[in-house]
């Protein structure tokens, strides 16, 4: 019998990022400037009405509205395609690591840089 060599796991980072998917699409949201004005305002709003409760912290809870609306904002936004385009497109929204982009974005605005190497690195903070 031949021993089989177990797959290693594939590296999916890119740029730092979780993946493909999610570069791009913080990248879109920082280089369209319109997009990137409406993600600074939306950031800073859910920051001011994030509240602790018995289960988050106020970061906490700004991260995950945060991952939320700009889930719900992109699906929304997508072309209703029922082809082969649409499955792929879903396949990659799929993939966005939404958390990692309102991480960096919930950075930014803590610190006040709109690109900060640290941004990658905030772990619920309290901003």
């Amino acid at each position: 019998m031949k021993a089989t060599k177990a797959a290693e796991p594939k590296d999916t980072t890119y740029n730092g990022w979780t993946n493909y998917e999610t570069w791009c699409v913080k990248l879109w949201i920082d280089n369209e400037q319109g997009s990137y004005d409406y993600w600074r305002e939306r950031t800073r709003e859910v920051w001011d009405a994030a509240e602790a409760d018995t289960i988050l912290s106020r970061s906490q809870r700004a991260r995950y509205d945060l991952q939320e609306a700009l889930k719900d904002e992109h699906q929304e936004a997508a072309p209703e395609m029922v082809n082969v385009f649409g499955d792929l497109l879903g396949a990659a929204l799929s993939e966005v690591d939404w958390r990692e982009i309102a991480d960096s974005m919930l950075c930014d605005m803590a610190e006040g840089a709109d690109e900060s190497e640290d941004c990658r690195e905030y772990e619920g903070r309290d901003l």
